[in-house]
């Protein structure tokens, strides 16, 4: 919950009590109680409140969210306020949420926010190998020799690290696809700069089963039921 509390009429609807009207409803007819006192309309609650709806307790139980968001270059994927231009800010959801993962500063394109914690660890575990796809455009032309290095893996000197043997596709003179399964820091940028490319814009356009299609720069929607059934799947459920 909020550290600044939520309407109790949202804390009784993301808790299944009821709906936001009908919760107005109760709290106008004495039927909630705030800490053994008659609830007022418009009311907050915070995580120490004791909120009791017709003589029971109710536990606040947040209502499950994954949205898939089209990040615009500029955006920082981190829920630290102290950043001006943080991702949850910036699509100003009315449920608290985060990024699943990174997608860097000045990279574009496809960022998962949600507020399922065990969700995110299991899109994160690298050893999973989820698949997750990126249009890249670079400084000078693409050659069959940087094709093929950038597939067969490439050794990183600052992480120190090979990265995982990927798929890559040349799409025109300066862009290719790529299709990498795990995340390293920068691992695109740094994988172009091992031949001498830089690259110029990069967006990413899946996660697994789910992709940007119909998602407008800067705009977000909820993932559909037959979207988390199959990513489910995908997750091993």
């Amino acid at each position: 919950m909020e550290t600044e509390g939520v309407r109790l009429n949202k804390f009784l609807s993301e808790s299944g009590v009821c709906s936001r009207r009908e919760a107005d409803r109760q709290i106008t007819a004495g039927n909630v109680l705030v800490n053994g006192k008659v609830a007022e309309m418009g009311q907050r609650v915070r995580d120490c409140d004791v909120v009791e709806f017709q003589g029971k307790e109710i536990f606040f139980k947040p209502q499950p969210v994954l949205l898939l968001c089209n990040k615009p270059e500029g955006i920082v994927c981190t829920a630290e306020k102290r950043e001006k231009n943080n991702i949850v800010d910036f699509i100003h959801y009315p449920t608290r949420l985060y990024p699943v993962g990174r997608l860097d500063k000045n990279s574009r394109g496809l960022i998962l926010m949600t507020n399922q914690g065990e969700l995110v660890n299991r899109i994160m575990r690298a050893r999973n190998y989820h698949e997750k796809e990126y249009i890249v455009r670079v400084d000078k032309p693409i050659t069959g020799q940087f094709i093929s290095g950038m597939g067969n893996g490439v050794f990183l000197p600052e992480l120190e690290v090979q990265t995982r043997p990927c798929k890559v596709e040349k799409l025109s003179k300066y862009t290719f696809r790529i299709v990498l399964t795990q995340g390293l820091n920068r691992q695109i940028r740094r994988m172009c700069q091992v031949f001498g490319y830089h690259v110029r814009d990069l967006q990413r356009v899946r996660i697994m089963n789910l992709t940007l299609d119909g998602i407008a720069e800067g705009e977000y929607r909820e993932i559909r039921p037959e979207e988390y059934e199959t990513l489910m799947s995908l997750l091993g459920d």
